[in-house]
């Protein structure tokens, strides 16, 4: 008892815990964004990944969003559904594959999106005030860094 291959059982210390830490972080981030986007747009936060993805013009499929986002299959289906049901985003017959969409945001879609940008960048800009302009940066390349490693893990 007490002893895992070999080795003596550690204590796992979340508040060290790196991928613990930064769901957390995450967590928090997106709860306080969320609650401005739900109240000011009426949008849930997968469903604002989904426009802001689109948002850069391209149109995409589920499973480019899904790729894109890092979200399940499940949650970009539903967003995306949600958004098709307010018109904001339109499905386009797949050229190559007729049981797949191309998504892309509509007018009204685009106009949304165009009016949550600002507040996008406000609400990052009051968050990143609390770091300095070399702290983002190396944020940024640590952040980019452990994606590259979890890609690669396995």
């Amino acid at each position: 008892m007490g002893v895992l291959h070999g080795m003596a059982a550690k204590k796992l210390n979340l508040d060290n815990f790196l991928p613990y830490r930064l769901s957390i972080a995450s967590n928090a981030l997106s709860e306080r964004i969320a609650t401005e986007y739900q109240n000011r747009f009426g949008l849930k936060i997968p469903e604002w990944r989904l426009m802001a993805v689109l948002g850069e013009g391209k149109s995409l499929t589920q499973r480019e969003l899904v790729a894109a986002t890092r979200m399940d299959k499940v949650t970009v289906n539903r967003a995306a559904k949600a958004l098709a049901d307010r018109q904001l985003i339109a499905r386009l017959a797949h050229e190559a594959d007729g049981r797949s969409h191309h998504l892309e945001l509509t007018e009204t879609g685009r106009s949304l999106y165009d009016a949550i940008v600002p507040a996008a960048l406000a609400s990052e800009a009051r968050l990143e005030s609390n770091l300095s302009p070399d702290e983002r940066k190396v944020l940024l390349a640590i952040l980019a860094k452990l994606t590259a490693a979890a890609e690669d893990y396995g």
